[in-house]
């Protein structure tokens, strides 16, 4: 007599989002495309202001990887495209990723309504993940430019309440800081030298003892108490 038989569950399927990428030089656009893991769906590209302008409004994709320095248009580069492209906001966000790291630049794109700004050294991996990370929601960018924002955005420092820190053990207090710097998860475990999975467990920790929602939130509370 045979036993019952098995139900074998199917893998749930993958999200895969869609996007845009918008840079002058093909061959970078070429690697890129090829760098990104399968999550990602390039679904449209361009060179210019006004072929970016016109791709996004065509396809209406969840991200933009978008140039800060674009040729074309009135000569705003990415901060034109943005703004161009304002009647999609709450469904198409944009990530800038450029060569520069100059303070100006990371600012005027992020006033523009792009949700982050990450350099061009960064991995494929990283890229894909932060691709990720806009379309659920989060901003994102490369460490060293997280403190532009904080300093360009930041409201008055509060005083620091100490019970509010008491809630923190040492170690979720210098996952939080990491966190609210803008590091990855996988930036984070490698500063520290724990597993992922742990740092995930730490900002989970973190966001329900201080009563916090998102990364977002994470990064002003933590900018409002001059803890970065």
């Amino acid at each position: 007599m045979s036993g019952p038989a098995e139900h074998i569950q199917p893998e749930p399927s993958q999200r895969t989002v869609r996007v845009v990428i918008v840079d002058d030089h093909a061959i970078f656009r070429s690697g890129l495309k090829a760098d990104l893991d399968s999550r990602i769906d390039v679904v449209g590209e361009a060179g210019t202001v006004e072929q970016a302008i016109a791709v996004i409004s065509e396809v209406r994709p969840e991200v933009v990887l978008l140039d800060v320095h674009l040729p074309g248009g009135l000569g705003g580069g990415g901060r034109e495209v943005i703004s161009a492209s304002s009647q999609l906001r709450g469904s198409t966000s944009f990530l800038a990723l450029s060569v520069s790291d100059a303070a100006e630049d990371v600012v005027a794109v992020i006033r523009a309504g792009a949700r982050g700004y990450v350099t061009k050294t960064i991995s494929g991996p990283e890229i894909s993940d932060a691709v990720i990370r806009v379309a659920d929601g989060d901003a994102v960018f490369s460490p060293r430019l997280a403190g532009f924002v904080l300093d360009a955005f930041g409201t008055s420092p509060a005083e620091i309440a100490d019970d509010e820190l008491d809630r923190l053990s040492a170690r979720e207090l210098e996952v939080m800081r990491l966190i609210a710097r803008g590091y990855s998860y996988k930036e984070v475990a490698k500063e520290l030298f724990i597993s992922i999975k742990t740092v995930e467990t730490h900002v989970s920790a973190v966001l329900r003892k201080l009563q916090l929602s998102s990364r977002h939130e994470l990064t002003k509370w933590a900018a409002e108490r001059r803890l970065l």
